[in-house]
């Protein structure tokens, strides 16, 4: 039995329970451009795979591809990438299968956040993705304006996705057992995603950086007090307090201004 390595975060889903409930939830059908990131032990595998017909799986781990290479040795449809899914080239990939991708995972805790900043780049390639986290994770990336866990996260994922929790998943259906509690999200990308202002992400960063400071002070580098007042928008008020489409009308003015300064 291969030993879960914490330089990788792992923590192997053994619970049959959970595996059937989350194959379910998917609902991968036939000729679906299915990918397992982080397959491990192989746990949801054999199910995706049995629904969807081919499966590409993302593993990083030497010995965990050598085992999953040698169980699904007589699966054509069975396709191993031995890779570290920070860089993977996904749109490479659903060009290669024809499709947008359907992302199914449970992500190691360390790398959560920057893989799902790293796809959100790569949005126009996937249809949607049910992933594993930390479910204090997945509070953020579901929290509402006003709410303690909304932030950065919340907001850079709002344009392009729109996220649903599946389940909570407890630490007893891992080995080994992790020291939170986990949910399972899905995340489907949205076709008509509104447009998003070249300096978006640097609003939305610098108004998160200090979350204490008024919109004033944190985006003084982008934008007056009276240009924010303009917008309708409190330059008083906190970046916890604004729905993700405020911070696009700020990036959308603030793009206005570095044009109007350059000119």
């Amino acid at each position: 039995m291969i030993r879960a390595r914490k330089r990788f975060g792992q923590h192997f889903l053994h619970d049959p329970a959970v595996i059937g409930r989350i194959i379910a939830a998917v609902e991968l059908r036939s000729g679906d451009a299915a990918v397992e990131i982080g397959p491990g032990r192989g746990a949801l595998t054999a199910g995706l795979l049995q629904a969807a017909g081919r499966l590409d799986a993302i593993e990083i781990d030497r010995d965990l591809a050598a085992l999953l290479r040698a169980r699904f040795a007589s699966e054509p449809g069975f396709v191993l990438h031995e890779i570290d899914a920070l860089a993977m080239d996904w749109r490479a990939l659903a060009r290669s299968r024809g499709a947008r991708l359907r992302l199914i995972g449970n992500l190691p805790y360390n790398i959560s956040t920057p893989l799902l900043f790293r796809l959100l780049d790569c949005a126009d390639a996937i249809t949607d993705m049910h992933f594993m986290l930390q479910k204090e994770l997945v509070d953020r990336i579901l929290a509402a304006p006003g709410s303690q866990a909304y932030g950065r996260l919340t907001v850079m994922l709002a344009p392009r996705v729109h996220g649903q929790r599946v389940l909570d998943v407890g630490p007893g259906a891992f080995q080994p057992a992790p020291q939170v509690i986990s949910s399972v999200v899905r995340l489907r990308v949205i076709e008509s995603a509104w447009p998003i202002p070249p300096r978006f992400a640097d609003v939305v960063a610098a108004a998160f950086g200090q979350r204490r400071k008024t919109l004033r002070n944190a985006l003084r580098r982008h934008l007056t007090a009276a240009q924010i007042e303009s917008l309708g928008i409190d330059p008083a008020s906190r970046a916890e307090q604004l729905a993700p489409r405020d911070f696009a009308r700020l990036a959308e003015a603030a793009n206005a201004e570095s044009g109007t300064a350059l000119a």
